[in-house]
């Protein structure tokens, strides 16, 4: 938990990156919903089998869209990525 408590905290201290994309919504929808994973995530100590499913599609839907990414719109959509998966490591098996 520590290390998603860890890299939550840059991400929120990050903001949201300056940029313009034929996928910027997509990008936005997907920061709002693993966020808010996140968030369940601390608050219940777990995700529940919903969420899960939800954050395995949210991390599909980054993993194409990753590549067309650059600079710090690539890194801040990558630590997204990586807390995403934390999270499936440590709420999958509750």
């Amino acid at each position: 938990m520590n290390d998603i408590l860890a890299l939550w905290q840059v991400h929120r201290d990050a903001g949201w990156p300056s940029f313009s994309d034929s996928n910027q919504g997509e990008l936005m929808t997907l920061d709002t919903v693993i966020s808010g994973c996140v968030t369940y995530y601390l608050s219940e100590s777990g995700l529940d089998p919903q969420r899960v499913r939800i954050l395995e599609d949210c991390l599909t839907d980054l993993d194409s869209l990753l590549p067309e990414l650059e600079g710090a719109v690539a890194e801040y959509f990558q630590r997204l990525q990586n807390l995403g998966r934390l999270l499936l490591e440590a709420g999958a098996g509750r």
